[in-house]
């Protein structure tokens, strides 16, 4: 039985339920997860102690899953807001490094690049984000456009003195810190190192440190990967300790062929190589049509992605789906922020019994989507060829995500958000738009269940889904 590890981000469900119920598809796998209640949330950090201790009592593992920022910080969120020195938060980590070094596992551990979101909500940031962030985020856009185009003149700064101050205070000493675990990748604590690039674009503070960091890692001969993306990179690593050195050959194909080289919104490569850097991340082969075992269907856009959060250009898929003969699962692109609805609705349309899915998602943005589906499908994979598949767990899996991605996010969310300043009396007075999603998934996975529905940061963008099976 393979032994795995994970330290999540925070205590959201895409990043703890999500891997609890990825792992219980495949019984050759047993997963060691923190309490939640260690973890992190929009207005908490984590009990970084608490961690500690957990690890410190782990037996023999094969992987461990480590989210950085966590141990540093006490979350993503936190790594934005807290004022700890860099001393206080280097102290923290060497006793970490000395208790990954005892479990003589290979460690995988992913930390962001500190975004810079464009827009003055300061939701996940520190307060003077309103009213400032959009001018941060124009600071940080000429600041880096005009030291790589020398001829560029930069915009003056429109931020009082004593903010900007403070932005890249924080800014340098989590730069410092993400240079720290180049030394923990030399020392070999760290089996694969990645940093992420969340929230990003064509120019802009964060670029340029990735870029730094991409040097210094080239100039002492270490392979640290950068990537763009942040929650599904957890996924993705937990994919590489699930595949372990298998070669799994998968082949994509677009709806919109001629489209693949298009860049998503939020992201700053195309949809084809954000493929293939996903399945390179988890340590899947790419591999033409004839030789694949797997397909991964990417229900792309043509011209530009949409949003359904923003309303913005939101795409349709216009075709009949024809499901491939190997294996497959998809990666449902065509919109930012949940399903494209044609699309899910022909899914759900077709008997599972019937096709030979093993996962599906449209989860926020590209590279959420992509990594999360590809770990769910290669665990799946692997567990049915080993004759470990559990498939109750997997209609529970896939039921989840249908209702998550489809009937929340790309239909019921925009209206509890709309007329509602408490978005949990807003899903409340929309909760019986949930039965006609639920029939049809029901019919689509052949279990009935019924459903509970809650907004666990207080906020729309993220809901959990209690299922219960009848």
């Amino acid at each position: 039985m393979k032994k795995i590890a994970l330290i999540p981000i925070d205590n959201r469900p895409i990043c703890y339920t999500l891997v609890e119920q990825i792992c219980t598809i495949n019984e050759d796998i047993k997963l060691y997860l923190p309490e939640r209640k260690f973890l992190g949330g929009l207005l908490d950090m984590a009990d970084i102690s608490a961690l500690l201790e957990w690890l410190k009592t782990l037996p023999k593992l094969d992987y461990i899953v480590i989210a950085l920022d966590t141990l540093a910080y006490g979350g993503l969120v936190s790594s934005r807001r807290i004022n700890d020195d860099f001393s206080a938060i280097k102290n923290r980590l060497g006793s970490f490094k000395e208790v990954l070094k005892s479990k003589e596992a290979k460690v995988f551990g992913f930390s962001s690049i500190m975004r810079i979101s464009n827009n003055n909500i300061n939701e996940e940031e520190k307060e003077y984000w309103n009213p400032w962030g959009k001018r941060i985020f124009e600071y940080s856009y000429h600041q880096h456009k005009s030291r790589a185009l020398k001829q560029y003149n930069c915009v003056y700064n429109t931020v009082p003195e004593e903010i900007l101050d403070d932005y890249l205070a924080t800014r340098k000493r989590n730069f410092e810190i993400n240079r720290l675990y180049l030394d923990w990748l030399s020392d070999g604590v760290l089996d694969t190192l990645v940093y992420s690039k969340d929230d990003t674009g064509e120019y802009g503070l964060n670029v340029e440190e990735a870029q730094t960091l991409e040097a210094e890692a080239k100039s002492r001969k270490l392979n640290a990967i950068i990537k763009t993306g942040a929650d599904e990179i957890p996924l993705t690593l937990l994919a590489r300790a699930i595949l372990d050195g298998n070669n799994v050959k998968i082949a994509p194909i677009y709806t919109f062929p001629d489209s693949k080289g298009k860049i998503s919104k939020y992201e700053d490569i195309s949809v084809e190589n954000c493929v293939k850097s996903q399945l390179s991340l988890a340590g899947a082969e790419l591999a033409a049509l004839e030789n694949a075992e797997i397909t991964i269907v990417v229900n792309n856009f043509q011209f530009e992605q949409g949003d359904l959060v923003l309303g913005d250009l939101v795409n349709a898929f216009q075709s009949n789906f024809q499901i491939p003969k190997t294996p497959y699962f998809i990666a449902d692109i065509n919109n930012a922020n949940g399903s494209d609805n044609e699309f899910a609705s022909q899914i759900t349309d077709k008997k599972l019994e019937n096709t030979n899915i093993l996962a599906y998602s449209a989860y926020n943005t590209s590279a959420n989507t992509i990594g999360s589906a590809l770990c769910i499908a290669l665990n799946t994979y692997l567990a049915k060829k080993s004759g470990t598949f559990n498939p109750a767990a997997f209609k529970h899996l896939m039921a989840v995500r249908f209702l998550d991605d489809w009937a929340y996010q790309a239909n019921i969310r925009k209206a509890v958000r709309e007329g509602y300043t408490d978005f949990e009396e807003g899903l409340k007075a929309n909760i019986a738009e949930f039965q006609h999603y639920e029939d049809k998934i029901s019919k689509f996975l052949d279990c009935k269940f019924a459903a509970k529905y809650f907004l666990p940061w207080k906020r729309s963008f993220e809901i959990e889904i209690e299922l219960l099976q009848m």
